[in-house]
């Protein structure tokens, strides 16, 4: 079952969008924070389209929003939802990922997590 991703831009702050992500970091690992500080540093851009960055909006106004499909009550698989949707968010606009927005996603992430994940980090830059 694909959400309808617009109805979750409304979600959307930078705020709320930092604190979460420094809440579950560690409950949810490298590949997801990778994915979704990815998705915020492409919609920084200029450059990035307006229908890309409503992608991005509805894409982490899912990741914040209290309610979704699989709740986030237990660390792995209640995540497991979100990791998809952050994955299809992150197809739809990869071609709006560039050197400069994975150099900021790898420095954010490197400052909180060091050199753990490398590996997963490789396999997402991989398949952009």
């Amino acid at each position: 079952m694909k959400p309808d991703l617009e109805k979750y831009s409304d979600q959307f702050s930078e705020e709320g969008f930092w604190k979460k992500l420094g809440k579950i970091a560690n409950a949810v690992g490298t590949k997801l924070i990778y994915t979704a500080l990815l998705l915020y540093y492409a919609y920084r851009r200029k450059e990035t389209p307006a229908w890309a960055r409503s992608v991005v909006l509805g894409v982490l106004g899912y990741l914040l929003a209290p309610i979704d499909l699989i709740p986030d009550l237990t660390p792995f698989l209640g995540y497991t939802d979100d990791m998809g949707v952050l994955a299809l968010g992150l197809a739809t606009i990869a071609g709006y990922i560039n050197e400069d927005v994975k150099v900021k996603a790898r420095t954010k992430l490197y400052l909180w997590f060091g050199a753990k994940g490398e590996a997963e980090i490789q396999e997402i830059d991989d398949q952009l």
